[in-house]
């Protein structure tokens, strides 16, 4: 675990150095360095950061009296204005029912707050307390029910409790792209035997990811067309390499050489094809 403080201080010293005056710090357990809290707390930089299940911290949790507990709203119920849009039936939940499988359902999830010292700390920082009460399914029937507690920790006074378990959990986007980059362009492979070697194949294959990015952000968006196009562009801008790949770049395609120039003749149809067409009219 302490192996994250050095990259955590480059990080904090790295963007001080552009310019930046507001840091925040996000990570699961494995980031909740309490040796390091009260320096980076000094520091002025911002931290949440899920917390190990302790049994204090659970007896603690469970011992708090159900009216301090608040139902959890997440990012999406507040932004939502509108009238939410009908769900299609979920099919597989009736499969599940049908063959009696054995299934964990979050019915309710509630939030508390209370001030914590880690053991390391000479400071009290806010814990957020989330309570899943989870039911256990067979079939039609309901087995029983447990309460499972998931904890955060922050030194930010200014986020509500539902604002702190949301911040946790967008900490997912980053962990979503190191898995992108080990699994889907294979940038941290190291297949040669030298530092600098393997650090060139890094940051060349990073590179393809990078295309990724830039084909979504100068994807063009038509006003008429603007709310289909935005959507395309987040979920461009999203997608794994291997459907990119897919989808952009491993196009059959049948290329004809005539007198007066090339023609490139696609053979195969996918749903991207009128994304990438506009993409390539713009460039």
């Amino acid at each position: 675990m302490r192996a994250w403080s050095p990259s955590a201080t480059k990080a904090i010293a790295l963007c001080r150095e552009a310019g930046f005056a507001d840091i925040l710090l996000r990570g699961d357990t494995d980031f909740s360095l309490t040796a390091e809290l009260d320096r980076w707390d000094d520091d002025g930089v911002r931290f949440v950061f899920g917390y190990d299940a302790k049994a204090n911290l659970v007896a603690k949790a469970n011992g708090t009296p159900d009216d301090l507990y608040h139902e959890l709203v997440g990012r999406a119920e507040r932004a939502v204005a509108t009238k939410p849009r009908t769900r299609p039936a979920n099919v597989k939940d009736g499969i599940v029912a049908q063959r009696a499988y054995k299934v964990l359902r979050t019915t309710a999830e509630d939030v508390v707050e209370f001030d914590y010292r880690p053991g390391k700390c000479k400071k009290d920082y806010r814990v957020v307390a989330l309570r899943k009460n989870i039911s256990v399914e067979r079939g039609d029937n309901v087995l029983f029910e447990e309460y499972r507690y998931f904890f955060y920790i922050t030194n930010d006074r200014a986020l509500s409790a539902d604002e702190v378990v949301g911040e946790a959990r967008r900490r997912c986007n980053q962990e979503n792209l190191i898995a992108q980059l080990k699994g889907g362009v294979r940038a941290l492979h190291a297949p040669v035997n030298t530092l600098n070697a393997n650090r060139a194949y890094m940051t060349m294959a990073a590179l393809a990811w990078s295309i990724k990015a830039w084909c979504a952000l100068l994807l063009p968006v038509s006003p008429r067309w603007s709310d289909r196009h935005n959507a395309e562009r987040r979920r461009l801008l999203t997608m794994e390499f291997a459907t990119f790949r897919r989808a952009f770049i491993d196009i059959p395609c049948q290329i004809v050489k005539g007198a007066r120039g090339v023609r490139w003749r696609v053979q195969a149809w996918n749903p991207w094809l009128g994304v990438f067409f506009r993409l390539l009219d713009a460039l």
